[in-house]
């Protein structure tokens, strides 16, 4: 139970550290991080639970990165489930976490969307369900190519934990404006169940489109890596 213990704590400090950095500081007056910060907060709780436990989970933190291992053929499938459940409780604990340090503030208000995902009238730059659909599948796809090859035994492994994190900053410096990114379905799930509505409405994409993404992108790496031997 320790790795999945493990990866229960990595999502809760993915989506505190992330999701935390959105609502609470991205508009801070005067001080706002902005998207340049959040993108960056994102990519450090990887980088730091990556080298925290790496080691005993393989530091997941995303159920798309679970399949798409899975289907890279480097993690079993006696573990995805499991692994799953707790990325997803782990969210939804750093979610209520998160609502009860911003709902302190006067004023707050979950209808502001609270960093879920979403597309059309509720995707940060006005981007249509294919836009957005497209968007979480390449990204998710290209994340877990170098999540691979990253970790591959040919790979300086002291490193891999700085080219994953930074890997998952581009990509939200390229897609929030798209979908406020996702590229994990556990960290869409937990702050989606806080706003409901409009955001539950539009889970699905969360998940469908990840998850996609990652067994193709995992799949293109196996052959990638397969042509080099």
């Amino acid at each position: 139970m320790k790795p999945v213990a493990a990866e229960f704590l990595g999502t809760f400090w993915l989506v505190l550290g992330g999701c935390g950095s959105a609502v609470l500081a991205a508009a801070f007056p005067h001080v706002g991080i902005g998207l340049l910060g959040v993108s960056l907060a994102f990519g450090l709780t990887v980088l730091t639970m990556a080298y925290a436990i790496g080691h005993i989970s393989g530091c997941h933190l995303n159920p798309a990165v679970t399949i798409g291992l899975w289907a890279g053929g480097c993690f079993p499938v006696s573990g995805v489930f499991s692994y799953i459940v707790a990325q997803v409780l782990g969210a939804i604990a750093a979610a209520a976490v998160l609502y009860v340090i911003a709902s302190g503030q006067a004023g707050f208000d979950l209808s502001a969307g609270f960093a879920s995902n979403g597309y059309g009238e509720h995707s940060p730059g006005g981007y249509s369900m294919m836009a957005a659909l497209v968007c979480e599948a390449v990204m998710t796809g290209f994340f877990l190519f170098v999540i691979m090859g990253a970790t591959d035994s040919r790979a300086p492994a002291a490193l891999a934990p700085v080219a994953i994190g930074l890997c998952l900053t581009l990509i939200h410096l390229v897609s929030i404006p798209v979908t406020n990114t996702s590229v994990n379905p556990a960290r869409s799930t937990g702050v989606a169940l806080f706003v409901g509505d409009w955001a539950i409405g539009q889970l699905w994409l969360f998940w469908v489109a990840p998850i996609v993404g990652a067994i193709l992108g995992a799949l293109a790496y196996r052959l990638v890596a397969a042509e080099q031997k």
